[in-house]
């Protein structure tokens, strides 16, 4: 749990505003308490988890635990959103937040709602959020997929409010050398990093450690990103017949992911 939470927390109906460019969600608020941690709810499967669940033990879940180190009613962007499945759960996690979004392309109609969203290229337009004006930042699985990082450093570095943070995670190296598993299935699943053909090259978690800190912020952690409940469904799912819950659980039994974390040097 995050300094200042309390056991109640708004729920969200959202009215959306669409527009080409941008988002503008507006939300009525109910209040409603922390629902109890069942494994069968938590694992039930990775396209209906509901992060609620991870209040009481955000460490399951290393982007969990780094979505609850941010301060209470404090500022979320999420970079590269995409279908914004990972926004909804940050959302489910902490509905105190306000959300930020940008992507090339995105689905804003699917994001938390009173989510903010910009559609830009990170790679050649700035974000159009103020100075300091984001208490945390993430960007899940999308350095893979761009060949300049350097605007999109900057730009976090800009944003974040003195002592705010930032998560990149992105594909392990090691994962260059996983068996692919395309055309195998009915169903598809990037095991091999090249399974997914708009992957540019694998990032060294190492090196983008290092263009964080040449750029002047303070890498705080770095390592492997695991949901250890789906890491120990393995011991069950390897038994088993192919499906994406089978190998959800081994990409996080064998650590398929990296990450690097940073903080604004400064206080708030």
């Amino acid at each position: 749990m995050w300094p200042g939470a309390s056991t109640a927390y708004p729920s969200f109906d959202p009215i959306a505003s669409i527009s080409p460019t941008r988002v503008i969600q507006t939300s009525v608020k109910d209040q409603w308490q922390i629902p109890l941690l069942y494994p069968r709810d938590l694992f039930h499967h990775t396209r209906t988890m509901n992060w609620a669940k991870l209040r009481q033990m955000p460490w399951l879940d290393t982007r969990a635990h780094f979505v609850s180190r941010i301060p209470r009613s404090g500022t979320l962007l999420d970079i590269g959103s995409s279908d914004g499945e990972t926004l909804r759960h940050f959302a489910e996690l902490r509905p105190d937040l306000k959300f930020f979004s940008t992507d090339l392309e995105g689905a804003p109609q699917n994001y938390p709602p009173g989510c903010e969203f910009f559609r830009g290229d990170i790679q050649s337009q700035p974000l159009p959020w103020a100075d300091g004006s984001m208490s945390g930042i993430t960007c899940m699985h999308l350095v893979e997929h761009l060949t300049d990082l350097s605007l999109l450093i900057r730009e976090a570095k800009r944003l974040l409010r003195p002592g705010g943070m930032i998560y990149f995670e992105t594909p392990h190296t090691k994962t260059v050398s996983l068996p692919s598993l395309v055309g195998k299935y009915t169903f598809d699943f990037t095991m091999n990093f090249f399974d997914d053909k708009t992957h540019t090259k694998p990032v060294v978690i190492e090196d983008l450690a290092a263009k964080l800190t040449g750029a002047g912020l303070e890498v705080i952690g770095s390592g492997t990103s695991r949901n250890l409940v789906f890491a120990a469904s393995h011991l069950v799912y390897q038994f088993l017949p192919a499906s994406r819950k089978k190998f959800t659980a081994r990409a996080h039994w064998i650590g398929w992911s990296a990450y690097v974390m940073a903080r604004k040097v400064g206080s708030v």
